[in-house]
């Protein structure tokens, strides 16, 4: 089993007395940057340089007695010295998320995370790294040459979604010695603002590689050696470009009407996208007025947010809406977009009425999201009240009809009825309610301030807005273009007509009046799961899909590889092994397309229980950070166990991807030690570890069940054949399927549930439940090859891989 991140371990409340008073909020700053960049040199000087404030240096090359150590060692040496009421530098490269992760869970309320970025030029590290004699992780001499590059090929630059509360960036050795001194200056009692700090802009020219470098390969255009040139000989120049893209963002924020007619122009917008290809989402600020969510924290939010989601989906345009001009959080955003670079075609800010977004802005706006409240229902105010209001019945009825509540973090997509008055004015055709993190102690979900949870589901909040309108935008260009089709002359072929009737389907556009609907509202996936779609349709890799429940939507007309039932088959392994990751991710989207459920009261039971497990403790015989173990209510046999994933969004096996395979083999390693404890009870005991493909209660869980099969709750074939039909998926082979393929297979085929009766061992036929359990009790017929392969039961008798 995995070791216990021991960050959490940390007490909320770290705050000790020192001489002359009490100790402000301590900071880990963590320190990113190739060998050679200067790190220790860095923190040393910091540490040495004055008794302002009590530091403790975390190195993992010298950690365990002088020489390298762990990760895991270098986590708790720094939870030590907060406890000592220092604060702390993390001297590692730290150039991927991967390797910040956990050190960023060390911040809370108490504890503010920075992170130092040392970005020096690549013939600096390398020529710093080759001469010196003294390291101490023994990285010098001719062979440092090769690391420091393969490191500088993965290195990903860390942003404030991460959970950094301040990231300052050094490209020279001037900006190194600038934020010694801050840090060196930083009293106990005082802290330094959040945000980047002296961030490259995003045309700052890229340095060449490193083994280019070595070999005198000549620089590209747009290298490193003309990059440091541009950037240290054009200060007036950039201050100047600076000063005209104030402008031209300010002129867009003044009249946006001449901002639409551009697009309406064609006139080219950033990276050659033509501006009247661009859809319209306009947004207000998510948690920053009635919630009372920090501006400065949130702006740093939006801007990440934003850029990320311009970057990801090329042909959408954002537009942040206060009614006030004066307001404090668009002022924020709009001066941290022109420092970001954000493109000002395709993102500024809009004071007015987002309700009035069309008719005062002509905007061109289809879609607007609402700052919604957890019971989607009018009131409290602000801009929830005003856009229910203006929506009218019908936007109330419409979004009851979708859901009853939504969870912080989480967006849900509302097509817009055309009685509606909002449709018939402004001509939206989609709401999208979007719940933040609320700061404020008088409304529900409070998070009493902790900001370290409170940017996190910010962060998901926004990123779920911005993919279900890349999902929202997708489907009607895909609905306009089947529509176009359909007119005479226009090449119209089978696969046309199937895909065009599955978005008739999904949207219940009704074929009488197609064209009509075509250029009105769709209404969207009755789904409170609606996930996002990249707008480039088709598959980047397995963790895209699983934001990306439309994926490969192109190819709905080619016929999905179902697998036929086999009576003597009680496992999809020999299949799913030989079968190519095509098919897999084919038979899952098609399951994925036609399934979606809106998962009813009753089938939340586990999910609550694994997000508020502490209500439950009655019910549970384990809690960890990742899983949940409990009693099956109506357990299928004697001994029935469910482990229960804690990852809120993991709702079922189809959700699963690669980089859940961690937590999967946690949850089979749980499972094997479960049914070894109950196999030292009773050791004729035979155990099976398996998912349903498609579960009736909502929350990942992996079953562990006896199989006698004897219980009084096993009454009907849906029972018996959910455990006994392919149906059921093994652990060992939805594991291995992830590891080789990224995801796993799922079968929904209904007749699964319906067939036959038949012995799990024998496969003699029965007519009912009562019959067939007088013969699994007699029966002592071996279990098929299948099942005794791989791992698959477990019990004392049999061999355990």
């Amino acid at each position: 089993m995995m070791e216990e991140n021991p960050a959490v371990q940390m007490d909320a409340d770290s705050s000790k007395e020192v001489e002359g008073g009490t100790l402000g909020k301590q900071v880990v700053v963590m320190m990113v940057g190739a060998p050679g960049s200067g790190k220790s040199t860095f923190c040393n000087d910091v540490v040495s340089g004055g008794p302002h404030r009590l530091w403790h240096r975390v190195c993992q090359d010298s950690i365990a007695n002088g020489k390298a150590g762990t990760k895991l060692q270098c986590l708790r040496s720094a939870l030590d010295a907060l406890k000592d009421g220092k604060s702390v530098f993390i001297d590692r490269c730290n150039l991927d998320r991967e390797q910040r992760v956990e050190f960023v869970k060390l911040g809370s309320p108490q504890v503010d995370v920075h992170a130092v970025v040392l970005d020096l030029p690549a013939r600096v590290c390398i020529s710093r790294s080759v001469k010196r004699t003294d390291h101490e992780g023994n990285l010098q001499g001719g062979k440092a040459a090769a690391v420091v590059n393969r490191m500088l090929q993965k290195k990903e630059f860390p942003k404030l979604n991460e959970g950094f509360s301040r990231i300052t960036f050094c490209q020279n050795d001037n900006d190194v010695q600038s934020a010694v001194d801050t840090y060196r200056a930083l009293g106990p009692s005082e802290s330094l603002p959040s945000g980047y700090f002296g961030q490259k802009g995003t045309d700052t020219k890229v340095q060449v590689g490193i083994m280019k470098f070595l070999k005198k390969v000549e620089a590209p255009e747009g290298s490193a050696s003309d990059g440091v040139k541009c950037q240290n000989s054009t200060s007036k120049e950039g201050s100047k470009e600076k000063d005209t893209q104030c402008m031209e963002t300010e002129t867009i924020q003044i009249n946006n009407k001449k901002a639409a007619e551009g697009g309406k122009r064609g006139d080219s917008v950033g990276g050659g996208i033509s501006s009247n290809s661009l859809h319209t989402l306009a947004f207000p600020s998510i948690s920053t007025a009635d919630f009372q969510f920090n501006h400065e924290k949130a702006s740093d939010i939006i801007v990440e947010s934003i850029d990320e989601a311009l970057n990801k989906f090329k042909n959408i345009r954002l537009v942040m809406v206060d009614l006030s001009s004066g307001s404090r959080i668009l002022s924020l955003v709009k001066d941290k977009a022109v420092k970001k670079k954000l493109d000002p075609l395709r993102f500024f800010t809009f004071a007015g009425n987002i309700t009035l977004i069309n008719t005062e802005g002509n905007l061109g706006c289809t879609v607007i999201a609402n700052a919604t409240n957890w019971r989607l229902k009018p009131g409290g105010g602000g801009v929830n009240a005003a856009i229910f209001n203006a929506g009218g019945e019908a936007l109330k009825l419409a979004t009851k009809e979708q859901a009853g509540t939504i969870s912080p973090g989480k967006s849900l997509v509302v097509s817009l009825p055309s009685t509606s008055p909002l449709f018939k004015r402004e001509g939206i055709t989609h709401v999208i309610h979007v719940l933040g993190p609320n700061m404020n102690p008088e409304r529900p979900n409070y998070l009493k301030n902790d900001y370290v949870k409170g940017c996190k589901i910010l962060c998901e909040a926004y990123s779920s807005l911005f993919e279900s309108f890349a999902s929202v935008v997708h489907a009607q260009r895909f609905q306009k273009e089947s529509c176009n089709s359909s007119e005479p002359g226009s090449s119209y072929s089978h696969k046309d007509h199937t895909q065009r009737n599955y978005f008739d389907k999904l949207f219940r556009v009704d074929p009488k009046n197609k064209r009509e609907d075509c250029l009105e509202s769709l209404d969207s996936v009755r789904n409170k799961k609606y996930k996002a779609l990249p707008l480039e349709c088709g598959l980047n890799d397995g963790r895209d899909m699983r934001h990306n429940d439309f994926a490969g939507c192109g190819n709905h007309g080619d016929e999905s590889v179902i697998l036929e039932h086999n009576e003597n088959m009680t496992s999809c392994s020999d299949i799913t092994n030989s079968a190519p990751q095509g098919m897999i991710q084919k038979k899952n989207k098609k399951i994925s397309d036609s399934s979606k459920k809106n998962w009813s009261s009753w089938a939340q039971a586990l999910h609550q229980t694994a997000m508020n497990p502490e209500k439950h403790k009655d019910d549970i015989l384990h809690i960890s950070d990742d899983v949940v173990v409990l009693n099956d209510l109506y357990p299928k046999a004697k001994k029935h166990i469910l482990i229960l994933s804690r990852l809120n969004g993991l709702d079922e096996l189809r959700d699963v991807r690669k980089e859940h395979l961690p937590l999967m083999r946690k949850m089979h390693s749980i499972g094997l030690e479960w049914a070894k404890k109950f196999i030292i009870d009773d050791n004729s005991m035979v155990f099976r570890l398996g998912y349903h493909s498609v579960p009736s209660m909502r929350q990942l869980h992996l079953h562990v069940i006896s199989q006698e099969f004897d219980s009084i709750h096993l009454k009907n074939k849906k029972h018996w054949n959910s455990f006994n039909t392919a149906f059921f998926r093994d652990s060992v082979d939805v594991i291995k399927e992830i590891d080789e393929h990224g995801m796993a297979m799922v079968n929904d085929n209904e007749n699964l549930l319906s067939t036959e009766l038949r012995c799990h061992r024998c496969r003699s036929a029965h007519p009912n439940i009562p019959k067939l359990k007088f013969h699994i009790g007699v029966c002592k017929v071996p279990f098929s090859d299948t099942l005794l392969q791989n791992g698959r039961l477990v019990s004392g008798h049999l061999n355990e891989t």
